[in-house]
């Protein structure tokens, strides 16, 4: 059985390949709200078959009922979307994250970046920090090997184990194919449950830096200043949290988690997925 419905694009110009799924390494849906920034008007040239990706009892369909009659039934989808950004064309895959046949996933998406000329692919991501709202987002980078780094990256150092996720097993075979790979991880307030917007604005800025694109940010500053502002009101209304922020407010550099403690951080993450978290 194929496991992607692909209708060939035509000709692309530098093209880049840019990867988002919900679920794993996805803390505020910063890596899913910038994807799907990027394909507000895109046209889906490609859907991967559910049946071969999804188990049905974890990530479950939602059916919609109109006067108790079943009007819909949703299932959970990954499709790819191509956009036009100035001379450049960008391949975006989201959706929500597989839990089936990943190696398979990861090949065909690899062999389909080198057989469209893919010349740049990019994971995109959020990851739960020990950081205030109060602050511009930083993030992350990663890459399939250090020289692609800027020198001013912010990059972990020294070996770091941590749990996968479905964008690692696709920018593992991509990267295997010779396409350099990059990762920008948002790091997002761990206390922030709702999708972060600023988050959301720090990808589509770097994205759009590091492949010299210009890419209309639309609503989303808009929206990252009202909930900065929203979050600003619930300080006000409970200091515990006001606590919590003055507190981050205060660390230096030298107390931000070490590569130990940010696994045990990601793990937490992991464990919590399913729960309904606070946030505005």
């Amino acid at each position: 059985m194929a496991l992607l419905d692909f209708e060939d694009p035509g000709q692309l110009v530098a093209p880049a390949l840019v990867v988002a799924f919900d679920g794993w390494v996805n803390a505020g849906n910063a890596g899913t709200a910038a994807a799907e920034h990027l394909i507000a008007d895109a046209a889906i040239v490609g859907r991967f078959d559910a049946d071969l990706l999804y188990d049905y009892r974890a990530v479950r369909p939602t059916v919609l009922f109109d006067e108790g009659v079943m009007a819909d039934v949703e299932f959970p989808e990954a499709v790819i979307a191509h956009r036009r950004f100035g001379e450049r064309d960008l391949l975006v895959i989201t959706g929500t994250e597989p839990n089936w046949n990943w190696q398979r996933l990861g090949g065909e998406i690899a062999n389909l970046a080198t057989s469209l000329g893919i010349v740049d692919h990019i994971s995109l991501g959020g990851i739960p920090w020990a950081t205030p709202h109060t602050r511009l987002t930083s993030l992350i980078e990663t890459a399939s090997d250090r020289a692609l780094l800027p020198d001013d990256a912010d990059h972990p150092t020294g070996m770091l184990r941590a749990p996968g996720s479905v964008m690692s097993a696709i920018e593992w075979f991509v990267g295997e194919q010779g396409i350099p790979t990059h990762g920008f991880w948002a790091r997002v307030p761990h206390y922030v449950g709702a999708t972060y917007w600023p988050a959301a604005v720090a990808l589509i800025e770097r994205i759009g830096g590091h492949l010299s694109i210009a890419i209309p940010y639309g609503s989303l500053v808009d929206q990252a200043a009202e909930q900065r502002r929203r979050l600003d009101e619930i300080l006000e209304e409970q200091p515990e949290i006001r606590a919590v922020v003055e507190r981050l407010e205060a660390m230096s550099p030298e107390d931000q988690p070490s590569g130990e403690e940010l696994a045990a951080e990601i793990e937490r993450f992991l464990q919590q997925q399913g729960e309904d978290p606070p946030g505005p």
